[in-house]
Formats: structure tokens, C-alpha cells, sequence
């Protein structure tokens, strides 16, 4: 309930402050310190080079999620279609002349932090598709010229990410979107129509893969083809994997992360390091807090009183969703290996920020969840 509150757009700061969810912050926090600690093991036991940057850099960004939940909700739906397209210009400017890392061009060199528009992209995009299907009804969203626009606007992106090229993120955004639009009240059979087509697109479509991108398909079908080579990753992580048993080796007895078997033990391979160390257990135990998470996500979002509120917060709910499942199916050889770090755990500066950020509107939508706004953003049921 809204603790006898009617209307939230006079909240005081110290109000929104006594509405925030802090059990749910309670949860980032033990998440973000299995991070520090497995960036600490991953350093033989420094703090350095890793978990130090990561603490500051959560620190920073926890403090960006309480001033974008203390903002008026109403904000965000005004703004969000701005934030789209400064966040659309960041991808094109990578486009013409981002920083190039590991054989891909995706980030954009500021001086204290690379930024990575693409992962900016999973939030801006959330924001603008909830402002458009918001000023829509369950009449306008059945007729397919209204879904025109949408699709325009994630297709935009999509294929600017796919040019970096970044597949992983690419999915992202499209499986991301299509919760939104299921969720605004698009029928199942659309959805099914599309997935038909992409299906029988799929030979066409291979024709377009990179080379790398083949390869980790065609590996991820038989990883021993090539055990040194493209099938070398997904090899060690399940070497990892069962070497860990139930209970783990134990601190720093990894000897496939300590080794430097492991590659990447640091991003997209952590959950393989944790699973090595702190065996089965450690493995559940960090999959119970982000079912935690999830679970406070999609109650937020399914509790809001207005359509904008309901469609950010299952945006960024599934959004997460999607990182823990990709990176985790990923590590264990369920898919071809994509580059989707672990949220809140794996080192990286841009998506640890734009997780935060979506966490802050999913705040924003609990704090503001009985103010109704109407489909041009005023007062009154929508």
C-alpha cells in the first residue's frame, strides 16, 4: 500500500526516501559483495586490479539508483524519448568512430570510463517503447500500422549493435522488446508469425554471420572439434564446473582459474571460477538472491497502478532476467558462447551502471505505483 498517500507527485524527498524499497536494495548490495568477492579470488587475493574499481564504481552507482528512484515518474515518461535518441546518436558515433577491443567496436573512449552505448541501450530502449505503448489503448495496439513505429524503433538500434558486431546484445534487445510489447497487449499469434519467419529466415540470416560468430555456433554443437582453439572456453568452464563438486575447492583452490585455464575469469566466465570455488552450494546460493531480485521486480511492476510504470518495470526486470540466464546457459554450454556479462558480478564499469540506473526506475515505478497518469501523461486513469 502507499502508506495513506493518494497522490505521489507532491512527495517530499524525505517521503520518497520512507517509499523506497529498501529490502530490495538490501539484495543489490549481498549480490554486488559475491561480485567484490569473486573479483578479490580472481586476483589471488587482491583487491587489486578488480574488486577495488568494481566497489567504487558500485558505490557511485548506488547512488545514481536512489536519485533516479527519487525522481517523479513522470519525468522519465517525458524524458524518455530524448534519452532514446541521445542513446540511438552514442551507437551511431560508435558507428563511425568507437574504440576498437578485442577484434569489436563498441565503445565510445571519455576519458575516465569507455562507454558502451549498446548496454545504455537495454534501459533507453525500455523507457521509450513503455512512453509509446502507453499513449496507445488495447484498440490502436491490434491494428499493425501501430505497431509500425515500435518495431522501427527496435529494429534502429539492432541492427547498429549488430554491425559492431555484438550478437549477445543484439538478442538482447530484441527478446527484451518483445516482452514489452507482449506485455502492452500485442497478441501471441504475432508473435508466433514472427518467430515462423524468423526460422525460415535462418538459413539467409547465417549468410550474414562473421566468421568468429559461425565458429561458436558450430562449437557450441560439438565443442571437441577444436579444444584448443573456438571450442577452448566452453571446455574449461566445464572442466570448472565439475571439478567443483557440491561444496567447492575451497578459497583460491581453483586450479582451472588459477591456472589461467579459465579465461575471462573476471567477466563473463565468473560464475564458472564461483562454481570451482564454492561448488553447487555457492552456485545456488547466488542464483537464490537473483531469484530474489526477480521475484521483487515482478511483483513492483505487476503492483503499479499506471501502464508506463508496469511496462518499465517488466522491461527492466526481463532485461535482468536475460543477463543472468544468457551468461549462465552460456558458461554452462546450453548456448554458444556470447558475450553478456553476469549483472552485479562480472567486472565492467557501463553495464554495472545501466543496471543500477533501471534498478532506480524500477524504485521509481514502487514509489510512484498508485499515481495514475493518463495516456498524455496528466492526471486521471490512463
Amino acid at each position: 500500500m502507499a502508506r495513506g498517500f493518494s497522490n505521489h507527485t507532491n512527495f517530499s524527498i524525505g517521503q520518497r526516501l520512507w517509499q523506497v524499497h529498501w529490502l530490495f536494495v538490501l539484495v543489490l548490495v549481498l549480490t554486488a559483495s559475491v561480485g567484490f568477492l569473486m573479483l578479490y579470488f580472481a586476483a589471488n587475493g587482491n583487491f587489486d586490479p578488480w574488486a577495488s574499481r568494481q566497489m567504487i564504481r558500485f558505490a557511485v552507482g548506488i547512488v545514481v539508483m536512489l536519485v533516479v528512484a527519487l525522481t517523479n515518474i513522470r519525468f522519465w515518461l517525458r524524458y524518455a524519448y530524448v534519452l532514446y535518441s541521445a542513446t540511438l546518436a552514442l551507437l551511431g558515433a560508435v558507428e563511425l568512430g568507437g574504440t576498437i577491443g578485442m577484434g569489436a567496436q563498441r565503445w565510445i573512449d571519455i576519458g575516465f570510463i569507455n562507454l558502451q552505448p549498446s548496454e545504455l541501450m537495454k534501459v533507453a530502449l525500455v523507457l521509450a517503447l513503455a512512453r509509446y505503448f502507453h499513449g496507445g489503448n488495447i484498440e490502436d495496439i491490434g491494428h499493425p500500422t501501430f505497431l509500425i513505429a515500435p518495431l522501427l524503433m527496435v529494429l534502429s538500434p539492432v541492427v547498429l549493435v549488430l554491425r559492431q558486431p555484438d550478437l549477445g546484445t543484439a538478442l538482447m534487445l530484441l527478446i527484451g522488446s518483445g516482452a514489452i510489447f507482449f506485455v502492452a497487449g500485442v497478441r501471441i499469434w504475432k508473435f508466433a508469425l514472427l518467430l515462423v519467419l524468423a526460422l525460415g529466415s535462418a538459413p539467409v540470416g547465417w549468410q550474414f554471420l562473421r566468421e568468429y560468430q559461425k565458429n561458436r555456433v558450430i562449437t557450441f554443437l560439438n565443442p571437441e572439434m577444436d579444444p584448443l582453439g573456438s571450442g577452448y572456453h566452453i571446455i574449461q568452464s566445464k572442466i570448472a564446473f565439475g571439478s567443483g563438486g557440491i561444496f567447492g575447492k575451497g578459497f583460491l583452490q581453483g586450479s582451472q582459474s588459477h591456472l589461467n585455464f579459465l579465461p575471462e575469469k573476471q567477466t563473463d566466465f565468473i560464475f564458472t571460477m564461483l562454481a570451482e570455488e564454492w561448488g553447487l552450494l555457492g552456485g545456488l546460493g547466488l542464483l537464490t538472491l537473483y531469484v530474489l531480485i526477480l521475484a521483487y521486480g515482478f511483483s513492483i511492476s505487476l503492483s503499479c497502478r499506471n501502464h508506463f510504470g508496469r511496462l518499465v518495470g517488466m522491461g527492466v526486470t526481463t532485461t535482468f532476467f536475460l543477463y543472468v540466464f544468457i551468461n549462465i546457459a552460456m558458461v554452462m554450454g546450453l548456448i554458444p558462447v556470447v558475450g553478456v556479462p553476469l549483472p552485479l558480478i562480472s567486472y565492467g564499469g557501463t553495464a554495472m551502471m545501466t543496471l543500477l540506473f533501471g534498478f532506480g526506475l524500477l524504485m521509481a515505478v514502487h514509489i510512484h505505483r498508485e499515481e495514475s497518469i493518463g495516456r498524455g501523461g496528466g492526471e486521471g486513469d490512463f
